[in-house]
């Protein structure tokens, strides 16, 4: 692979300090060598996108579409060196790749026929009553328009779906907005295919070329230059608690703060009721150790937290998950850094008080998770609040109440999720309201039946929740929703027709809300 040193098309990097990604699996020191970015490299991207912005948001929703649709041809073109080098950077199966190279491209194509579609702008016109009494009303019309260069963090776990051309970038084009992608080190050669793939179909397309830039960097310096550059309008993040709150921190002390759009993880509880553990205790535990394991549980919608009723179908269930766990094989994680991080949280959870083991696999080979399932009493969990925490990785915590009452004083100590599911057969579902209440208010997904594992894209996802599950719980960062994240209303009073954007003009080819408000304002 050649050494990466060109940014967007915009410039070449000066600086000479460079790093190389390495097999997480092997440890071998894979080929290409990529140029951390300096800070004039920082504000040349920066300058480019702002430059860019004006005309890339005034382009036709067609044309938005057309680049969409031409990056995700791009991505599957090079479908198959995508894919080899994925595997060889983060270990990740080929089958899993193949799927989230789809996901991507798919996703990519969604957002397209969003653009053309063109009614998420949600364009509103109020025409003018002249002869209102006692004040005429003006003609007022609104819709959404995009804020300006977005700053995309690559997320480590999805090196295609949620990284350099993933949702964040594909929603944050799809609003008008010129993207800015800080590629992440654990995979910086499926970055430089995938941006390549991005500035062909910019190119292609006959845009400006600071709608979309990558640039490098192995450390945090870049990242906070690209967060506090005061041409940033928005910052996109999927990755840690620690993460997103230094880069909100960083973000809020800016003369001008710009909202991060943080997910930065969840424990993701699943609530076993004791009908449905009764039934299918050996069912449901297989499911579970499925979605604990997949992926050596690097997911952010991993289940790490089991809660069930102390009955006598519990032992069936505890055996049953066990015996599963031990039979999964290892699974390497996507760097050495992960991997240290994981064994480092996982053998502290299991040194706390009240915590047991129901599995730990103990034959891994270096760098790949050893997969675990405690068990503690609620009491014991309500004490410490260490066991609330993420473990990233095939972890899951079982938490045994004594009655419904202490389950629910566990599911009161959470903090908000990404997720929340129950597992029950439905007639057990009438009694439970204040349960389901008590879940609705922390979790941004409810699921019945399942596992929170796998993230339909699509118009009524929702991935995010509350704090500290994401930054801002009222948005998406995947489905066609997430284009909200990247916008905002802006209104015109008595423009003429002509000057409006096409979706407020009294011939448009939108669905408009058309309002009658006789209610006099007088703000």
């Amino acid at each position: 692979m050649e050494t990466a040193n060109s940014i967007g098309g915009v410039y070449k990097q000066l600086e000479t300090r460079y790093f190389k990604a390495v097999n997480p699996a092997t440890g071998e020191t894979l080929p290409g060598a990529f140029a951390c970015a300096d800070e004039p490299a920082v504000n040349q991207a920066m300058e480019a996108a702002a430059a860019a912005f004006p005309s890339y948001r005034g382009t036709s929703r067609e044309e938005k579409a057309a680049l969409l649709r031409t990056i995700a041809a791009e991505l599957s073109a090079i479908g198959d060196s995508l894919i080899v080098r994925a595997h060889a950077e983060t270990g990740l199966p080929v089958a899993r790749l193949t799927g989230e190279l789809g996901r991507t491209t798919g996703q990519l194509n969604l957002f397209a026929n969003l653009v053309e579609e063109g009614s998420w702008v949600q364009a509103v016109i109020d025409t003018a009553q002249p002869d209102r009494k006692p004040q005429p009303r003006p003609d007022i019309r609104k819709m959404l328009v995009p804020l300006g260069p977005v700053v995309v963090f690559g997320a480590s776990n999805f090196p295609l779906a949620f990284s350099v051309a993933g949702g964040d970038t594909a929603s944050a084009l799809a609003a008008g907005c010129p993207v800015l992608v800080k590629a992440h080190a654990a995979h910086p050669g499926v970055s430089a295919l995938v941006a390549g793939a991005v500035n062909a179909a910019v190119k292609k397309c006959g845009l400006p070329p600071g709608v979309f830039s990558m640039l490098y960097d192995d450390g945090y310096v870049v990242g906070a230059a690209l967060v506090q550059h005061p041409l940033t309008k928005a910052v996109a993040f999927t990755g840690s608690l620690k993460g997103g709150m230094a880069l909100q921190r960083l973000a809020a002390q800016r003369a001008v703060p710009v909202p991060v759009f943080a997910e930065m993880g969840s424990i993701n509880p699943v609530v076993i009721l004791p009908g449905a553990m009764e039934k299918r205790a050996e069912a449901i535990a297989a499911e579970l150790a499925g979605a604990i394991t997949l992926g050596a549980g690097q997911f952010c919608t991993n289940p790490g937290l089991l809660l069930a009723i102390e009955t006598p179908s519990l032992e069936r269930f505890e055996s049953a998950l066990a015996a599963a766990i031990r039979q999964t094989p290892p699974a390497t994680m996507l760097t050495a850094s992960i991997h240290h991080h994981y064994m480092e949280l996982s053998t502290a959870m299991r040194q706390e008080t009240g915590v047991s083991p129901l599995a730990v696999v103990t034959e891994a080979g270096g760098g790949q998770a050893q997969a675990q399932v405690l068990k503690v009493q609620a009491e014991d969990f309500l004490q410490t609040p260490a066991l609330r925490e993420e473990v990233f990785g095939p972890s899951s915590l079982l938490v045994v109440a004594k009655n419904k009452a202490s389950l629910q004083a566990v599911v009161a100590s959470l903090q908000g999720q990404l997720t929340a599911t129950v597992i029950a057969e439905e007639e057990e579902l009438s009694g439970e309201q204040d349960l389901l209440l008590q879940l609705s208010g922390i979790a941004g997904r409810l699921i019945f039946n399942g596992v929170p594992t796998g993230v339909e894209v699509c118009a009524a996802m929702q991935h995010g929740g509350p704090f500290p599950a994401s930054s801002d719980s009222r948005f998406t960062s995947v489905g066609s929703a997430a284009i909200y994240r990247f916008v905002r209303p802006l209104a015109w009073q008595n423009w003429p027709d002509a000057l409006l954007p096409g979706e407020l003009r009294a011939a448009n080819p939108f669905n408009i809300l058309r309002t009658t408000d006789q209610n006099l304002s007088t703000r």
